[in-house]
């Protein structure tokens, strides 16, 4: 009898039932939100005593792909909205239950040294700057890529712009963490990234050089409970969560845009 009532008493004081096994929600999540959500987790976590908050980082592409192919998965949040409508398209995820969750801006990156003497973006077309980009089935390689090509119409840039700054790029990295990386490392002269990926930690080896709004690309986050989700209540109740004011403040704290754009 006394057992029964210690039994009792843990349930009551941590929220578990007796005998039920702590849940794992699994969220395949964007690369440049890896900071960000790692603080999410833990919070949506201590709401939630029964389940454990497990992710999987990667390029947006990559990681629709992995869950097309059977991986386990209840939660998805990409960096664009291609890799969610294809998802929708696939029947990963339904279409009215992808909501934008938060909105980024591009930077140029460069080591704290900057030995290629970088100071704007229209520098990245100078002879013999080594630059670094994301593959363009990332999605901030994509955005990288339209945004050389929005500068190259304006004549502060030159109509080859756009040929000049690719003839510099010296390696395709498979996520903007890998981009992010190569610039620490100094192997670049600069690479193009989020403003979300120049973190406190992140900002003791790289600076970031503002990229004007004429020629910026803004990127939106949508987030969706995966359609097979293993725990469809727990998938809803995190992406309430991350649309929530406290999910909106971490995201926020980590410099991303709010998800909708404050009107003057």
């Amino acid at each position: 009898m006394r057992a029964a009532w210690c039994l009792l008493l843990v349930a009551v004081s941590t929220g578990i039932a007796c005998g039920e096994d702590k849940q794992e929600l699994v969220v395949f999540a964007a690369a440049s939100l890896t900071d960000s959500f790692k603080n999410i987790g833990k919070q949506f976590e201590e709401q939630n005593k029964n389940v454990t908050v497990t992710f999987n980082f990667g390029a947006s592409n990559q990681l629709r792909l992995q869950i097309e192919q059977g991986a386990a998965a209840d939660v998805f949040a990409s960096a664009n909205m291609k890799e969610m409508d294809t998802a929708v398209k696939s029947g990963l995820v339904e279409k009215d239950k992808a909501q934008v969750f938060a909105r980024n801006r591009l930077v140029v990156i460069v080591p704290k040294q900057n030995p290629g003497k970088i100071e704007s973006l229209k520098d990245l077309s100078r002879p013999a700057i080594k630059l670094v980009l994301a593959h363009e089935n990332v999605p901030v390689g994509k955005y990288s890529l339209e945004m050389f090509a929005k500068a190259s119409g304006l004549a502060a840039y030159g109509a080859n712009f756009k040929e000049k700054a690719l003839a510099n790029v010296v390696s395709h990295e498979e996520s903007v963490k890998a981009v992010v990386s190569k610039v620490q490392l100094a192997n670049a002269d600069a690479g193009i990234a989020y403003i979300s990926d120049v973190t406190e930690k992140s900002s003791k080896e790289v600076s970031a050089i503002d990229v004007p709004d004429d020629v910026n690309l803004i990127a939106t986050y949508p987030i969706a409970p995966i359609v097979k989700s293993k725990h469809p209540e727990f998938a809803v109740k995190f992406v309430a969560f991350v649309l929530s004011e406290a999910g909106q403040r971490s995201l926020t704290d980590q410099r991303f845009l709010p998800a909708l754009e404050k009107k003057p």
